[in-house]
């Protein structure tokens, strides 16, 4: 009898277990190698893309914001603020606008902003001569001047007193420098000699809009609709990118038909951010400051109280919108009783069909669509309200001219002909 054929199961189970036993650590150690060799470098992976992306999150919070609005604004960018120094004059003893010894702008090399001397400027402009002044604003005289390498450019100089001369001159270079932009003036360049204080823009060959629109010489026929239509959008998108694609937001403060120029091809571009001032980060982004600006195009709110926000420049475009519809002046004491102010006297007649027809500045000659029409008096309805909350965002403005504009520019071959025919200022 073989004495290993049978054993008891009891035993059986007794040695399987004993051998299980022994043999498990070792089936347990293999397993437990190949779980490290392989967790370790997934972890350190993950490490290395988590580290990634948080330093390009940094990296993209720190650029500059750039504007990606579609059909305009897209080349436009707000640069961040470094700060280069000024030899110190005669008339910077009282100290800085904006604090720092002796005193600081903010740099101007990112657009390659030129630094001129007086005496380069002075023969740039013929001594400043008269034959060469093409314009003057609240804080000193614009010249006509050709600089060394042939370029063409309106040279501003600054009245040589008071204070606000010298913000207006400091707050120019700290924006311009920094803003790029197609809807705005381009500064070339500035000159800080000693007690002198001058600006070089691009030079715009028509001029400010305002002398086309209200000058007594005929030369607003040049504007019809079309190029008010678009000159209408082009400084609607100035805005746009002030409000909306800087950090914080960009309050013009003085926006008006003067400070909106005309290139050779009567393109707009905004200017003069003397008195512009950076808005606030908080919800409303109301700010307190001193009221200034120009009476017939200052916000209700703003006038009252001082309180300026974004709101204040949508009602000031509203009435160079509304200047452009009527060729009127925002406000003109010679009218009749009832019409001095450009806004009371237009704004129940933008909802009524009829009487917006009759409010169109009659050198038109009614060459314009009655819908455009409509449409525009609408935008300029919303702008000009009372209550700023009621006012639309530049964006809002900028999105309801383009297909507008559009449409006159794919059928501007007859434009001429169609607009005539079809509506009189009288229908």
């Amino acid at each position: 009898m073989d004495t290993n054929a049978a054993e008891p199961p009891s035993r059986r189970h007794e040695n399987h277990n004993r051998l299980s036993h022994h043999q498990q650590p070792h089936r347990d150690m293999i397993p437990e190698t190949t779980i490290l060799v392989i967790a370790i470098p997934i972890v350190v992976v993950i490490l290395l893309l988590a580290i990634s992306v948080i330093v390009a999150l940094l990296r993209r919070a720190k650029s500059p914001k750039p504007n990606g609005n579609i059909n305009g604004n897209k080349n436009c960018m707000f640069i961040a603020h470094s700060i280069i120094t000024f030899d110190a004059g005669p008339d910077m003893k009282r100290g800085c606008i904006y604090g720092g010894s002796p005193c600081t702008l903010p740099s101007a090399t990112f657009k390659g902003v030129q630094v001129f001397t007086y005496k380069e400027l002075e023969s740039a402009t013929g001594n400043f001569t008269q034959a060469n002044l093409v314009g003057k604003g609240g804080y000193g005289m614009v010249y006509r001047g050709v600089l060394r390498d042939g370029t063409v450019s309106a040279i501003k100089l600054f009245h040589r007193e008071g204070k606000q001369g010298e913000r207006a001159f400091r707050s120019e270079v700290d924006l311009l420098s920094r803003l790029q932009c197609p809807y705005l003036v381009d500064l070339l360049g500035y000159c800080a000699d000693n007690q002198y204080r001058l600006l070089v823009f691009e030079y715009m060959a028509n001029g400010t809009l305002h002398n086309h629109l209200h000058s007594s010489d005929g030369r607003s026929q040049a504007l019809n609709w079309a190029i008010r239509m678009r000159i209408a959008l082009d400084s609607a998108r100035a805005l746009e990118f002030l409000h909306e694609h800087t950090t914080p937001s960009v309050i013009h403060r003085d926006f008006k038909s003067t400070n909106i120029l005309l290139n050779e091809n009567f393109r707009g571009k905004v200017t003069d951010f003397g008195l512009a001032k950076f808005g606030s980060d908080k919800l409303n982004g109301m700010i307190s400051t001193r009221v200034l600006g120009t009476t017939g195009y200052l916000a209700p709110e703003y006038a009252s109280t001082g309180k300026l926000t974004t709101k204040s420049d949508v009602y000031s475009y509203g009435v160079v919108l509304l200047e452009l519809l009527t060729g009127r002046v925002p406000i003109d004491t010679k009218r009749p009783p009832g019409e001095h102010v450009l806004v009371s006297w237009a704004l129940p007649r933008l909802t009524n069909r009829a009487q917006v027809v009759e409010m169109v500045d009659p050198s038109l000659h009614g060459q314009f669509s009655r819908k455009d029409l409509i449409q525009v008096a609408a935008i300029a309805a919303m702008c000009v309200q009372t209550e700023a909350d009621y006012r639309p965002l530049m964006t809002d403005v900028v999105q309801s001219l383009i297909p507008i504009v559009h449409n006159l520019s794919s059928g501007s071959a007859s434009s001429s002909f169609r607009f005539s025919k079809r509506v009189s200022p009288r229908s």
